[in-house]
This record gives C-alpha cells, structure tokens and sequence, in this order.
C-alpha cells in the first residue's frame, strides 16, 4: 500500500492512497472519530485516490490517530470473537 501526503494544514489534509478497500474503512472510521468531511475521489480506476480530510475541532493528524485506533480495536474483537 502506498501513502503520500499532497497537502498538510491545521484543519485539512489531502493524500493519495493505491487501496480502495483501506480508503473506505477509513473513511467511516474518520467520521467516529469526529471528522466534519472524509471522502476519496478517483480520476481513472488506473490511478490512486485522492483522500481530503477536514476537521475544525480536532488537528486532522488526531483525528486519524483516533480512527486508526478504532479500527484497531474493531479488528482485535473481530480475532477474539474468531478465536472462540
């Protein structure tokens, strides 16, 4: 997976991302997490994503720090409840 930063400020930050699948995840997990807007956009299905997101409350790096968490979280219920 590939992860590269266009832009970085205070409130908003863009990137690219090669994964579809990891791009949403994110995306709904950002939303828990406090984010005002996540959303990706494709141009061509050859090409990455480009990922925008905003936060007015919270600095945006937070934010995804927290919905990674979560994600993390969900997945080690997910092991558990498996493991059963």
């Amino acid at each position: 997976m590939n992860i590269q930063v266009i832009s970085a400020e205070k409130d908003v930050v863009e990137l690219t991302i090669d994964n579809l699948t990891v791009a949403e995840v994110l995306r709904v997990y950002l939303y828990q997490a406090g984010a005002d807007f996540a959303a990706w956009r494709r141009e061509h299905p050859s090409k990455p994503l480009i990922f925008r997101i905003q936060s007015k409350d919270k600095p945006v790096k937070k934010v995804v720090a927290e919905a990674v968490s979560l994600i993390e979280k969900d997945c080690d219920k997910l092991v558990a409840a498996l493991k059963k």
